[in-house]
């Protein structure tokens, strides 16, 4: 198949490209760098692949990125960072929401055509178009929840937006929906609980994960926002991407909500104490924006377990053990 991956030189985005190429596809990148690095993918450069940067704002580059037609759009592009929505909203909004819905209409057009017109609800094509089916993997985030209780988050659990983040993920997966309920556009909406992992930045809107190991590598102290009571499920990355192409594969999963975890929390505090090994102080710290912060998230998985088979197979320990490995060999 030939695959476009939006947001393809991202964290999470690398691996999603590595499972594709793995499984024999032809995978084209598409992104701005504004938060991905070409690092990331220099790997994958002699292989079925090509990047193209670009922005999913730009009606230039999205003209010249659907010369092509793709069998599947996993769409992960996307401003990730929390705390600077609430700082500049706007920037989340237009590339959160707006930048989707950019994707949609791209991916409606190659499906359906430019003339295509809808009649009841049924597509009326014209024939002297060139048409190719597609399916879009919409990427949104767990951080689109309230605050889990005691049995975890199902994708039926209450949403309650506590950043613009958040408001703009789910606005953006309403279209998603919308696009398959009224069209017929092949969907689906995915929501990862907290990934880490290899490739992830370690400073800045890099994880909680990541900047804690490097600062215990580099004998940093390791500082933690609020009380520490916060729990979060952590999805190692390897799993999460399996998870994400998985989703593009089952057409099981169409016109749904899928949530991927651990169905396992742990609390920030604990998860400092695992990581630093007593080997650097930890210290809390002024929370930058509290009111964005949800106090306990935990996965249930059951639907991805029951549609795509699916559960994760690495442990956080392992997951943990692997990420410093990396990071460590990234500060030789």
């Amino acid at each position: 198949m030939n695959i476009l991956v939006t947001g393809g030189a991202g964290f999470i985005g690398r691996w999603v490209t590595a499972k594709l190429l793995n499984d024999g596809h032809t995978v084209t990148a598409f992104d701005n760098l504004s938060n991905g690095r070409i690092e990331n993918i220099e790997e994958f450069k002699n292989r079925r692949f090509k990047f193209i940067k670009g922005d999913i704002k730009s009606d230039e580059s999205l003209e010249e990125l659907f010369k092509e037609k793709y069998d599947i759009i996993y769409h992960l592009a996307a401003s990730i960072n929390v705390q600077d929505s609430i700082d500049e909203p706007a920037v989340t909004f237009f590339n959160d929401t707006v930048g989707t819905f950019n994707i949609l209409e791209r991916a409606k057009k190659q499906m359906f055509g430019q003339n295509g017109k809808m009649q009841g609800s049924e597509w009326l094509l014209d024939e002297k178009e060139n048409l190719h089916p597609c399916k879009i993997v919409f990427m949104s985030t767990c951080m689109v929840y309230d605050a889990a209780g005691d049995y975890g988050i199902d994708e039926e659990y209450k949403v309650k937006p506590v950043s613009p983040y958040g408001g703009s993920k789910i606005a953006a997966e309403n279209m998603v929906l919308s696009y398959y309920n009224a069209y017929s556009l092949p969907s689906v909406v995915i929501r990862p609980f907290n990934t880490y992992g290899p490739f992830q930045k370690t400073s800045g809107e890099g994880g909680v994960v990541a900047i804690f190991i490097k600062n215990s590598v580099l004998g940093e102290p390791i500082n933690i926002y609020g009380t520490g009571n916060q729990t979060r499920d952590l999805l190692y990355v390897k799993d999460c991407a399996e998870f994400v192409v998985e989703a593009g594969y089952n057409n099981k999963v169409n016109g749904e909500i899928i949530n991927a975890g651990t169905e396992r929390d742990i609390t920030i505090n604990e998860l400092a104490d695992i990581i630093s090994k007593n080997r650097v102080p930890i210290r809390h710290v002024s929370h930058i924006h509290p009111q964005s912060e949800i106090m306990k998230l935990k996965c249930n998985y059951s639907k991805a377990r029951n549609l795509m088979n699916w559960k994760p197979r690495y442990t956080i320990e392992e997951g943990i053990y692997e990420t410093e490995k990396w990071i460590r060999e990234q500060n030789k």
